[in-house]
């Protein structure tokens, strides 16, 4: 072979793993700078797993979630006859812990039949969750912190982006907080209009939800109810410490159609 189309092909392989290497660094250190990623494509659900109550971990029955004109939609018209307590969850694959998540959503469309009349034009963000893995087939919810996602109309008038705390307790004001639901001090939104949505996250520190850059709610040290199911199997596989530093990210299906248009993160400094 000729020795110098040898020293050609020798070259131009050092250049192309030089090049890979350059993308990997890049991407690292636009991560330390902070910088916004997006975890949503825009053309599929890569990345993303749905966990439906009473469906294998996996099953999106009823093409509940979906990707069409570069939006996630969850949808109830294929499948649903009756909404029957089936809540699902699209978690990503990724755990996070110091983070600003932010989404664009708008609640479309009426409520599936036979759903909660408390999940009227209700959605949410859960954070610190626990693996869809580790769930059970009939489990309703994530054991997580929720950022509620909440629409008003004429029908029912209520603040955007309160908190819920299926399976864990959160600290306000010094206090441990043992209500499931905390109202925050936002304004109602109307219409099916695209909203913002960010949530600041901390690790175990604080976590705060920001709209129009306004903080709207603020709480310290999310950490597992010792009251719930889930507890004593969670509590072994969080290392035996009840505080919640990092977890899952998901969105939700309650009953109500909504769409998301765009799913970014930044991640903080530790």
């Amino acid at each position: 072979m000729n020795r110098f189309y040898t020293l050609g092909v020798f070259f131009l392989t050092l250049a192309f793993l030089t090049s890979c290497n350059q993308g990997k660094s890049e991407r690292q250190n636009n991560k330390g700078q902070e910088e916004w990623v997006q975890l949503f494509n825009g053309e599929d659900l890569t990345g993303w797993t749905p966990k439906i109550r009473y469906y294998e971990l996996g099953d999106n029955h009823g093409n509940t979630f979906r990707v069409e004109e570069g939006m996630i939609k969850v949808r109830y018209d294929e499948g649903y006859d009756t909404f029957d307590e089936r809540f699902g969850h699209l978690f990503f694959e990724e755990e996070f812990s110091h983070y600003q998540l932010r989404v664009e959503y708008r609640f479309v469309g009426e409520q599936c039949p036979g759903a909660p009349g408390w999940a009227y034009r209700n959605s949410g963000l859960m954070l610190h969750g626990q693996t869809p893995e580790s769930m059970e087939l009939d489990q309703d919810f994530p054991t997580s912190i929720e950022m509620q996602l909440l629409g008003s109309d004429s029908l029912v008038q209520r603040t955007n982006m309160n908190v819920c705390t299926p399976g864990t307790n959160i600290v306000m004001d010094g206090q441990l907080i043992l209500d499931h639901c905390v109202n925050s001090s936002s304004d109602f939104c109307f219409g099916d209009e695209w909203y913002t949505a960010l949530v600041e996250v901390r690790g175990n520190e604080v976590i705060r939800h920001i709209i129009n850059g306004d903080t709207v709610l603020e709480y310290n040290q999310p950490q597992l109810d010792e009251r719930d199911g889930t507890y004593a199997r969670l509590i072994e596989l969080n290392g035996g410490d009840k505080m919640l530093s990092k977890g899952t990210i998901s969105l939700q299906s309650e009953g109500h159609p909504i769409d998301f248009r765009k799913v970014e993160i930044k991640l903080l400094k530790e």
